[in-house]
């Protein structure tokens, strides 16, 4: 039979655009908020549409945010990023969307953080190695 519904119906909706409001959503987040809350197959996908209608969930501005804040925030690379938004279920048209958010010098400039930091780290490792054993 399933969880009992957490929530009735207009209560979800409502929850769950004041959720979509605090922080760009993807609909597998959506999704799996609804099946937590006692939701489930058409009742779910009813709950995404309404979203979508109110323009409370859009993948592609998710697919922007997402890459922006992954970048800029956790400096991840290109290929993880993508693969992350693969692992959400986001169309290769939206990540490639995001993906657009990507400026070459600005991910110039976090791969060459990321040398450094790894060639200080090589360089550490090194000089332990020479004063130890």
């Amino acid at each position: 039979m399933g969880n009992p519904r957490k929530y009735p119906p207009q209560e979800t909706l409502s929850r769950l655009r004041h959720w979509c409001d605090r922080q760009e959503r993807c609909h597998q987040e959506v999704r799996f908020k609804a099946i937590e809350w006692g939701y489930y197959n058409d009742d779910v996908e009813e709950l995404i549409t309404e979203l979508i209608e109110g323009n409370y969930l859009n993948e592609e501005r998710f697919a922007r945010a997402y890459v922006s804040g992954k970048l800029r925030i956790k400096k991840w690379g290109r290929k993880k990023i993508i693969q992350e938004l693969k692992q959400k279920k986001i169309s290769d048209y939206c990540i490639n969307k995001g993906m657009e958010e990507i400026d070459d010098v600005e991910y110039l400039a976090i791969l060459t953080h990321w040398i450094d930091r790894k060639n200080h780290q090589w360089k550490s490792l090194k000089s332990f190695q020479r004063n130890g054993k």
